[in-house]
């Protein structure tokens, strides 16, 4: 269980407070092995009903928010792993599900003052043997939300699973991958900081940081492909001309940059 240091209790919680805390609570989480490092995608953020209330209607915003911060600062985790291996085994950062799952609640037990924030974490959504998870809490307290409540609020919300519209198959530095399609446009590269793609490679820089664009008609299912790159995109072994749209196959390989394949295989 880990705690932060004191910190003056705040009137009023922003989206990004809940975020800094998001951010610090995995970094807490991770656990670590022989070739791969594990970060916490599971979170319970828990705040008074009050704060809940004021930020009822930037909720989702600032889940998608969240998510995007947490990925693109595992990609630079990975990307500095790769700058300073000097020999040594590099390890890899990843999460253990295919996207980060974080839900609000408000503490109608009256166990998060104002102002603060209590974050349960685990790195699956099947408990790991041997891992008990990670609370933290902005304000230097002992966590008060139960083990079981956490289960049981989890329980409560979880959303019915998105429909998958197609697998991208691949390898790249962080090992075997499964990328499901779930939403009409997904951008491919290998990302950033500052810039946000839907599947990050972990990968060389001969793939472009937005390297190209999967494009799904919501009314015929269809998909289409875009480069967008420097060094090329192939699907089924023809090199695609930058900036023109192209229909995919639903079932094609896609090379990007000569550097790794994606293997598309759309749903029915």
């Amino acid at each position: 269980m880990a705690q932060s240091e004191t910190k003056r209790p705040q009137t009023r919680i922003s989206g990004q407070t809940i975020i800094n805390e998001l951010i610090r609570n995995m970094e807490l989480g991770r656990l670590e092995m022989g070739y791969t490092i594990l970060l916490p995608c599971i979170f319970s953020v828990y705040v008074h009903p009050d704060d809940y209330e004021r930020l009822a209607g930037v909720q989702e915003i600032i889940r998608e928010d969240a998510g995007r911060v947490l990925s693109a600062r595992m990609a630079d985790w990975n990307k500095k792993s790769s700058m300073f291996r000097r020999g040594g085994t590099r390890k890899v950062y990843r999460i253990a599900q295919s996207d980060w799952w974080i839900e609000i609640f408000p503490d109608m037990e009256n166990s998060v003052p104002p102002g603060d924030v209590e974050i349960h974490s685990e790195l699956n959504e099947s408990r790991q043997p041997g891992y008990r998870g990670v609370k933290t809490t902005l304000i230097d307290r002992e966590p008060s939300v139960t083990s079981a409540r956490v289960a049981r609020d989890r329980e409560s919300t979880r959303r019915q699973p998105d429909k998958v519209f197609a697998e991208i198959r691949y390898q790249d530095d962080s090992g075997p991958q499964t990328y499901f399609v779930k939403q009409n446009e997904v951008s491919i590269g290998r990302g950033g900081e500052d810039l946000w793609v839907d599947l990050p490679l972990y990968t060389n820089d001969e793939v472009s940081r937005e390297h190209l664009k999967l494009r799904r008609d919501p009314t015929s299912g269809a998909f289409t492909i875009v480069d967008s790159s420097r060094n090329g995109t192939w699907l089924n072994g023809r090199k695609l001309a930058r900036g023109v749209e192209e229909v995919v196959p639903g079932s094609a390989e896609i090379k990007v940059a000569e550097v790794l394949k994606l293997s598309f295989e759309a749903r029915k």
